[in-house]
């Protein structure tokens, strides 16, 4: 790849400069020969990382911004390559989309005076042209933007994998003015912006995340992301009318997973959505986020770590063990009551309190409680094999 240092006035880069707010882009500079955002670029996130007041702030100081760097396409024309963030911020402010401190005032560009407007429009920004192949390209694009506000995963795979299948996708997922986004958050962590919704449908529409780099690949040049879509759609449909009334705690769990494992059962949805109310309110659950899992395995559940059950603290197994033990000690019997009633050795064993378990006499799934009188210490071996009975 090679390269050659160009010196451009921030004139020159923001003439012709347009904004696209639905969709938090910059697009073109430079009077339509720079392409701020080529497909492989994230979106503008400066403004939601609060980053382009002090961009405009430092150039008013005369403080250096750093390189940017421009790729140099066959038919002369240029697109960025790194820099795109501060580009956009230039072009925003001037262009009235927000203000800065100015003698501690909020000032518009047109609202400065006419030496400060000066000052930015003809700050020299050094440009580094870049020329090379798409693979040397999207390679250094990789290596420069591990820095600074570091692209995230999704954003780098829109970057090796641009192009039409890709451009659909971020369109639809990747815009903050869908209509869908709200409904969207219910669900699912973090923002379009930050490519998440897209990330998302990849993931469920591949199986996994680590199917997403092989299932870009394979549908790149697709004028189409229907399969995606109606998946997605699928999905969030399932779970929408599955459950009533939506909780904090659905944000951001495994729903295509579990639309893949339980979206063909049949439920009783009023009794599922009690039994989601229930466990809500119960205090022994420690994990609300595994509640919608644990009802939709039913009988197929029986790991209780889903819901992370508030099991019976030291002091009452202590407490416990100690009344049991002196009772049975009295006896001549075992304090474990399945051993005390077995035969044998352990008829009459003592056991230590690190030998044994805590156990409900009335099962947690059942409405016992994790409390003292619903306590039993068991040896650990007639407490697994009692499991949830």
């Amino acid at each position: 790849m090679q390269s050659t240092l160009k010196h451009y006035k921030i004139k020159q880069i923001v003439e012709g400069f347009e904004y696209d707010e639905s969709e938090g882009k910059g697009l073109y500079g430079l009077s339509g020969n720079l392409t701020i955002q080529p497909e492989y670029q994230r979106n503008y996130i400066y403004a939601e990382e609060k980053k382009d007041v002090p961009v405009i702030v430092s150039l008013l100081m005369g403080y250096p911004l750093g390189l940017l760097y421009f790729n140099k396409l066959n038919d002369g024309n240029l697109e960025v390559l790194d820099g795109q963030q501060r580009i956009t911020s230039f072009g925003r402010f001037i262009t009235d989309r927000f203000a800065v401190p100015v003698n501690g005032l909020e000032t518009y560009f047109n609202g400065l005076p006419k030496e400060k407007k000066d000052k930015i429009m003809n700050t020299q920004i050094l440009v580094y042209e870049c020329e090379g192949t798409e693979t040397e390209i999207k390679d250094w694009f990789k290596t420069i933007n591990t820095i600074g506000s570091p692209l995230n995963n999704q954003e780098l795979l829109n970057a090796v994998y641009s192009g039409p299948f890709t451009t659909l996708g971020k369109e639809e997922f990747s815009n903050s003015q869908n209509a869908n986004v709200i409904k969207w958050s219910e669900y699912i962590k973090g923002s379009a912006n930050r490519q998440d919704f897209w990330e998302r449908a990849l993931d469920w529409v591949s199986g996994s995340m680590e199917n997403i780099p092989s299932y870009m690949s394979k549908y790149r040049q697709d004028n189409n992301i229907d399969d995606v879509k109606i998946n997605f759609n699928n999905v969030i449909d399932w779970v929408t009318k599955t459950f009533v009334e939506i909780k904090p705690e659905m944000k951001g769990l495994e729903w295509g997973r579990l639309f893949n494992e339980f979206s063909k059962e049949n439920y009783d949805l009023d009794s599922l959505n009690k039994e989601v109310d229930e466990l809500y309110g119960d205090s022994n659950v420690h994990s609300r986020k595994g509640i919608w899992e644990y009802i939709l395995g039913g009988s197929k559940t029986e790991d209780m770590k889903l819901l992370d059950i508030r099991f019976f603290n030291d002091t009452i197994k202590k407490v416990v063990y100690t009344r049991q033990t002196q009772e049975a000690k009295q006896l001549l019997i075992s304090n474990c009551s399945y051993c005390s009633v077995g035969s044998g050795v352990k008829k009459s064993k003592i056991y230590k309190l690190s030998e044994m378990d805590a156990d409900h006499i009335e099962a947690w799934s059942k409405g016992g409680e994790a409390t003292e009188e619903n306590c039993e210490m068991l040896c650990k071996t007639h407490n697994r094999a009692k499991g949830n009975r």
